[in-house]
């Protein structure tokens, strides 16, 4: 190990212990990435001391803590899953009285939003019946999510996001290059802090969305949050992962494929115990 590796595992273990953040489930060349970043926008030259200007500086750590957050989001990502997942809210609708789903990791609230309006849109969809839970570890982004205001960026078109939606002037209002959510989304999204990683498993959902997660998670840790994720799920319940990434052998037998290159499954049995 160089002194360079090992003054870059001692900040990861700082920032573990001291800071709360499990950089052991993260895949490294992920966390040196957002480390070197912070390192640019700070001015050090190298892990020690940059490790000591986060030690002594609480604006720096949650700086850092912000920008590990996985923010990468849109207004319907990937249509052709959320024409499938329409189905789905479809096949609840028409079998449930109550119907709770999941955003987990939601970022700043545009894929929770976006189950909203579709529910809010399709007429096949009983959306008083619908109710949707938003949670993430970021407090920052939760904040921001809860306020439901989005702006057009050189690189980001807030309306062609929102295009799967016929009319999706009904629920944002626009004031140039802003979109805010109207309070007839926001109304069914409760937002919530919740760590996917350190967290128990919640309990009865009918659908969780956990997509583009696990790109970032180093690969022994995948299981555990999956696990976490795939025993909130309520029986006959529907679970979504991002269209790059896949189920683990020892879940595989809990799931049935509803749309397997899409990466929807609805799960038939239930989670072995590991132990």
């Amino acid at each position: 190990m160089t002194p360079d590796d090992e003054a870059f595992d001692e900040l990861l273990d700082y920032v573990e212990s001291e800071l709360g953040f499990a950089t052991s489930y993260y895949d490294d060349a992920y966390l040196d990435r957002r480390v070197s970043s912070r390192m640019r926008r700070s001015d050090t030259d190298d892990y020690a001391e940059y490790h000591d200007l986060l030690s002594g500086d609480e604006r720096e750590q949650e700086a850092l803590l912000d920008a590990f957050s996985v923010n990468v989001t849109s207004f319907f990502r990937n249509p052709e899953v959320w024409e499938e997942m329409r189905s789905v809210i479809r096949a609840l609708s028409a079998e449930r009285n109550r119907i709770r789903l999941w955003s987990a990791a939601c970022s700043d609230g545009r894929e929770p939003y976006s189950m909203s309006m579709l529910a809010l849109d399709d007429p096949e969809v009983e959306d008083s019946r619908i109710r949707i839970t938003a949670t993430d570890i970021d407090r920052e982004i939760l904040a921001a999510a809860r306020q439901g205001v989005y702006e057009n960026t050189r690189t980001t078109d807030i309306g062609e996001q929102l295009a799967p939606l016929d009319e999706y002037e009904r629920y944002v209002e626009r004031d140039g290059d802003q979109f805010a959510v109207a309070d007839e989304v926001k109304e069914l999204v409760s937002f919530e802090r919740h760590d996917l990683i350190n967290g128990d498993p919640k309990s009865n959902f009918d659908l969780v969305v956990c997509r583009n997660l696990f790109i970032y998670i180093d690969t022994e840790h995948k299981l555990p949050i999956l696990e976490t994720v795939s025993k909130s799920l309520s029986e006959g319940g529907y679970l979504v992962i991002g269209k790059t990434e896949t189920l683990p052998e020892l879940l595989k037998p809990a799931f049935e494929p509803i749309a397997r290159r899409l990466r929807i499954y609805k799960k038939i049995d239930s989670i072995p115990d590991r132990s």
